[in-house]
C-alpha cells in the first residue's frame, strides 16, 4: 500500500524535496503505510502542471466535451469504490458501511451529478444594453484551484471540490491530509485511466507548510479548504491578502433540538447518523442536544440508553457502529474533553473513557453529559468524538437561544411532530444548513456555514458558481442603416 510518488501532470513523479509519512491504522495503532509528503518544490511542480493544463488541451476543450470525461472519471472512481472504502476505514477508523456509500461511492454520484449540470449551464449570454449597446456576459472558469481537504470524509470533501472544478473547466491540485494521503491516490489512478489529460488533476498529499505554500503560491487562483476553523482563519487571511477567492467549510456545534412533542423512539433511531456520525468525527455533528425540561428525565434516559448499546469495535466490520478516533492525538484530545466535562457541574451518563476490551487503537468509549450549561467547554468547543452534552430549556424561545449562542453555525436539527413548526424554528435558528426530523447532506442542496464554521457553499447547482467568474463584453451599438 505504500505511495512514495505523486500524480503530476499526468504522471507519476518521484518527491523533489518532500519527505516520508508513516500512515498508522486506527483500529489498531500499527503502521499501515508509507506515504511521500510533499515540499515546496513539489507543490511548484503541481501547480505548474495545472496552469500548463488550464492553457493547454482541457481548457480547449467545450463543456460536453469535459462532461464526458468527468462522466469516465466517475466510472473509474466507482470501479475503485469498495477498496477504496476499505482502506479509507483503515486510516480514519471510519466504520465500513458508512465508509462504503461516502468514500466508496460518493464521488462518483458528484462527477456526474455536475457533467450533468454543466450540460445544461448557459455559459455565454447576450444581454441588450443601454442606448442601443449590447453586451455578452461569460461564465470562465476561475483557474487553477488549491483543494486542500481533511481526514474525516476524504473521499467526498475532496469530490466537492473536484467535480464542480472540474466542470467549470478549472484544474486542481489536491494536497489531501496526512492521515488519510492513501485513499486520495484513488483520484489519481481513475484521472488516469479515464484519459483526463495531465495536469488537470495533481494529487500532493503534504502536511501544514506544503498547505501553507499551496495556498499562497502565485499560481494558484483560488483556494477550496475544508477543516479546522483556526486553520480556515489563517488561510482566509492569506487569501484575504492576495486577494485570492476562497471557500471555507470549517467546524461546527451543532444542535439537536428536542421538541416537547417529539417522537423520542424517531430521534434514538436517528441519534447516530445525526449526532455521532464517523466516532463524532464529523464537522455539522449535532453534539448539543437541546431537552424540555418538561421532558427532560425522558430524554436523558433514552439517549443514555441507545448510546450505551452502541457497538464499539473493529470499524471493518460490518455491525460495527463507533470506531476508533483517526490518532493518538486525537484520542487524547478527546478524552481531555472527557475530563473537562467531568471538572464541570455536568453528570456523566455513560461512557467516559478508554473501552477496556479495545487496548490497541485510538478507541473512545461514546460518552454522555447531561445538565449541561452552555457555557460549559463540552458545549462551546468541537470535540470531534463520541461526546453528547444534553442541555435541558424550559420554553422555545429559550432553546431557540441557546442553539444561536455558539461561534459555529454549520448543522442543527428539531424533532417535532409539526413539520411546520420544525420549519419556523429552522427558520430562527442562524446555521447554514438545518434537518427537520432528520439530517442528511443532499447532492442538490448548498451545504456550508455562517460565523466560524466557514464561507462560500459547496454541492447543488450553487456548488459550481465559485469556480466561474463572469466576463462582460461591451458591444457598440449597430452602425444606423
Amino acid at each position: 500500500m505504500d505511495r512514495k510518488e505523486f500524480f503530476i501532470d499526468g504522471s507519476w513523479a518521484a518527491p523533489i524535496d518532500g519527505d516520508a509519512h508513516q500512515v498508522v491504522e486506527a483500529a489498531t495503532g500499527r503502521p499501515l503505510a508509507e506515504a511521500a509528503m510533499a515540499g515546496t518544490a513539489d507543490i511548484d511542480a503541481a501547480v505548474d502542471a495545472a496552469r500548463r493544463a488550464l492553457t493547454g488541451p482541457w481548457g480547449a476543450l467545450g463543456k460536453a466535451e469535459r462532461a464526458g470525461l468527468l462522466e469516465k472519471f466517475a466510472d473509474e472512481l466507482q470501479a475503485r469504490g469498495r477498496e477504496t472504502a476499505e482502506t479509507v476505514t483503515r486510516e480514519n477508523g471510519m466504520p465500513i458501511r458508512l465508509s462504503k456509500s461516502v468514500n466508496g461511492f460518493g464521488p462518483a454520484f458528484m462527477m456526474r451529478y455536475y457533467a450533468e449540470l454543466i450540460c445544461g449551464l448557459d455559459l455565454e449570454e447576450h444581454r441588450p444594453g443601454a442606448a442601443g449597446r449590447r453586451n455578452v456576459v461569460r461564465r470562465e472558469p476561475v483557474g487553477v484551484v488549491a483543494a486542500v481537504t481533511p481526514w474525516n470524509y476524504p473521499q467526498p470533501l475532496a469530490a466537492m471540490k473536484l467535480a464542480p472544478a472540474l466542470a467549470a473547466g478549472c484544474t486542481v491540485v489536491l494536497k489531501p491530509a496526512p492521515e488519510t494521503a492513501l485513499d486520495a491516490y484513488a483520484f489519481a489512478e481513475a484521472a488516469a485511466a479515464a484519459g483526463l489529460p495531465g495536469g488537470v488533476v495533481n494529487v500532493v498529499p503534504g502536511g501544514r507548510e506544503a498547505g501553507a505554500h499551496l495556498v499562497a503560491h502565485p499560481g494558484v487562483d483560488k483556494v477550496a479548504f475544508t477543516g479546522s476553523t483556526a486553520a480556515g482563519r489563517a488561510i482566509g487571511e492569506t487569501c484575504g491578502r492576495l486577494l485570492r477567492p476562497v471557500t471555507l467549510e470549517l467546524g461546527g456545534k451543532s444542535v439537536s433540538l428536542v421538541a416537547e412533542d417529539a417522537d423520542l423512539d424517531l430521534f434514538s433511531a436517528q441519534l447516530l447518523n445525526v449526532s455521532l456520525p464517523n466516532n463524532g468525527q464529523t464537522c455539522h455533528a449535532g453534539t448539543r442536544i437541546l431537552a424540555p425540561r418538561a421532558r427532560y428525565d425522558e430524554v436523558v434516559e433514552a439517549i443514555t440508553e441507545t448510546v450505551r448499546g452502541y457497538r464499539v469495535g473493529d470499524p471493518l466490520d460490518r455491525d460495527t457502529q463507533i470506531g476508533p478516533m483517526v490518532s493518538r492525538a486525537q484520542q487524547r484530545r478527546v478524552l481531555d474533553y472527557i475530563e473537562a466535562g467531568r471538572a464541570s457541574d455536568a453528570r456523566l451518563t455513560t461512557g467516559g473513557g478508554v473501552p477496556g476490551d479495545l487496548a490497541e487503537g485510538w478507541f473512545v468509549e461514546p460518552t454522555v453529559f447531561a445538565d449541561v450549561d452552555n457555557k460549559d467547554v463540552i458545549a462551546r468547543e468541537e470535540i470531534f468524538g463520541p461526546v453528547l452534552a444534553v442541555i435541558p430549556y424550559g420554553t422555545l424561545d429559550e432553546a431557540i437561544e441557546i442553539a444561536n449562542d455558539s461561534d459555529y453555525g454549520l448543522g442543527g436539527t428539531v424533532w417535532t411532530a409539526d413539520e411546520e413548526k420544525g420549519i419556523e424554528i429552522g427558520r430562527r435558528i442562524r446555521t447554514g444548513t438545518f434537518g427537520v426530523n432528520h439530517y442528511e447532506l443532499d447532492l442538490n442542496a448548498p451545504f456550508g456555514g455562517v460565523k466560524g464554521s466557514g464561507l462560500g457553499r459547496e454541492l447543488g447547482p450553487e456548488g459550481i458558481d465559485p469556480y466561474l467568474v463572469h466576463k462582460s463584453l461591451y458591444l457598440a451599438a449597430p452602425a444606423a442603416p
